[in-house]
């Protein structure tokens, strides 16, 4: 039965306060997010030096974790209604408890990629079972575009928390100590949830039977291949190697393959009607385009403001607090305008990729050998609030989906959101500006030989130095450019484009709903189990 009184959670015991109930949620929601469960990207350089990693070894396995992570989402409400609350609590909690013993004491890429994916899997259920329970606490009418401005608060919050603990922690002692303190928060969770929570369904129990395992083990690999492509294809030489090429092919194969299962089995992980839905593909093209505007924090930044600025780790890491306030800035501004006056999807779309767009052309008009750091906190702070507006706007979009699809759509959109949107950006990016430095370091030593005169006064080394860092500078410069432009342009695309979708009040999953999901699951798994018999 359902509660249908005041909010409560009936799976917290009765001697907690109902006001304390959901802020307990909270703190484990907080928990769970400080947790990646596998290795912690932030700390990236002092693991390549520890552990005799490359750099891309560390980045493939941070990236498993997130495709671990996409993936729950399709079978988030089946896991929900099997198992209660207390159960999954202190199993996800032992989960990634192990997995952060094994990933701080082995150097095994293969092994780190699977305990990552498993990682993420866990670490996405936990998240989902804590957000679900206090969803009513949030929006009592079920309004989503409310529920996922706190959700991207909460979430890209603890991102760029978890990013200035581990590197605060790496700067005073060891990186090692960061898993320890989350297998001491881990620790507990587990404890709280044995003291605090009972054993309690407020439905029948759902069986796992009808899922697709070997669809999500497909999809999985698909895109962790198409990872590997973009992640290790610069240091590979792309398709001149023969590991590219058989990764290219193996997504490919497995791809199709999943593609044409889906086309005739009962239950796909993924069903091919859901690609079809206007909101899916469009908000999944329009999450290509952010990803490469976004693309320059991941590779230029990192190298104009280590290079060339000649900041440390600290200073670096510092910059977390300006996005940390972009987002909670853009998130207020979404609930304000979005989720309360409820404005537009195409006018909250414009106003995020303006402020990306702006971010950018203040990089490139105010790039120079002697920036200050108080010049980056404005397009720091416009690309946090862009991205946040832009996240919520377009998930809030997927609602729009009918409920038999919503979380496969989810599970399609967080593809290219958090797994591959990023790494091919850096991808495409980064194979541009190697480019680019090439060609302006040959424009730029023409002119240098005997004649010229200021070059015959500096040594060799101190030569290819200077036109190495000119170069750079040029180039950085040069891409900051390019990709203001392909803003602009996309921006005055979906401008000319017309669209009257506006956010609604009230928007699915209903309890109504859910049971409708719940007994069509049950009947169709008994009429499982007697085709079987």
């Amino acid at each position: 039965m359902h509660h249908n009184g005041p909010f409560s959670i009936p799976s917290i015991r009765d001697f907690v306060p109902e006001k304390i109930k959901p802020w307990v949620i909270v703190l484990f929601v907080i928990i769970f997010q400080l947790s990646s469960g596998g290795i912690y990207l932030a700390a990236v350089s002092e693991m390549v030096g520890s552990m005799a990693l490359m750099q891309e070894d560390v980045m493939m396995i941070g990236y498993a974790s997130m495709v671990g992570m996409a993936l729950t989402f399709t079978i988030m409400f089946r896991l929900k209604f099997r198992f209660c609350s207390r159960t999954s609590l202190i199993t996800c909690a032992v989960a990634l408890i192990m997995s952060n013993l094994i990933c701080m004491s082995v150097n095994s890429i293969p092994l780190l990629v699977a305990v990552s994916f498993i990682a993420g899997i866990f670490r996405m259920w936990a998240t989902f079972e804590c957000n679900s329970t206090i969803q009513l606490w949030i929006t009592p009418k079920r309004d989503l575009s409310v529920f996922f401005c706190f959700i991207y608060l909460l979430v890209q919050g603890c991102i760029q928390l978890s990013g200035l603990i581990t590197i605060y922690i790496a700067f005073l002692s060891k990186w090692q100590y960061k898993h320890w303190l989350v297998i001491g928060l881990l620790g507990g969770v587990i404890l709280l949830t044995h003291m605090l929570f009972r054993n309690y369904r407020s439905m029948k129990k759902l069986p796992l039977y009808g899922i697709d395992w070997l669809g999500a083990l497909l999809w999985g690999l698909t895109v962790l291949s198409i990872i590997f492509i973009c992640n290790y294809g610069e240091h590979y030489d792309w398709f001149q190697s023969i590991y590219i090429r058989m990764a290219a092919v193996a997504a490919v194969i497995m791809l199709l393959l999943n593609l044409w299962r889906a086309s005739f089995i009962r239950h796909p992980f993924i069903e091919l009607k859901t690609w079809r839905y206007p909101m899916v593909y469009t908000t999944f093209i329009l999450f290509v385009v952010i990803d490469i505007l976004l693309a320059p924090s991941h590779l230029l930044e990192h190298i104009y403001i280590e290079t060339i600025l000649g900041y440390d780790s600290l200073h670096i890491i510092s910059l977390n607090w300006i996005v940390l306030l972009g987002t909670v800035v853009g998130a207020l501004f979404t609930y304000l305008t979005f989720a309360r006056r409820k404005w537009r999807y195409k006018t909250m779309t414009a106003i995020a990729f303006s402020a990306i767009i702006v971010s950018l052309a203040i990089f490139y008009f105010t790039i120079d050998y002697n920036q200050s750091k108080t010049s980056l906190i404005l397009p720091i702070f416009l690309r946090g609030f862009g991205y946040v507006i832009i996240a919520i706007t377009f998930l809030t979009a997927l609602s729009r989906v009918p409920f038999q699809h919503f979380f496969q759509a989810i599970t399609i959109q967080s593809f290219i959101s958090a797994c591959i949107g990023s790494v091919l950006g850096t991808a495409i990016l980064g194979h541009i500006f190697k480019v680019l430095i090439k060609k302006n370091g040959m424009l730029l030593s023409a002119n240098i030989d005997n004649v010229n005169a200021i070059a015959t006064n500096l040594s060799l080394g101190k030569l290819y130095g200077t036109v190495q860092l000119q170069a750079l500078m040029v180039s950085t410069k040069e891409l900051y450019g390019w990709l203001v432009l392909l803003g602009l342009f996309c921006l005055l695309l979906f401008m000319v484009r017309e669209s009257t979708i506006r956010p609604k009040a009230s928007i699915h999953p209903t309890y109504r709903t859910i049971r409708r999901f719940v007994k069509h699951q049950l009947r169709m798994e008994k009429k499982t189990e007697e085709d079987v018999l």
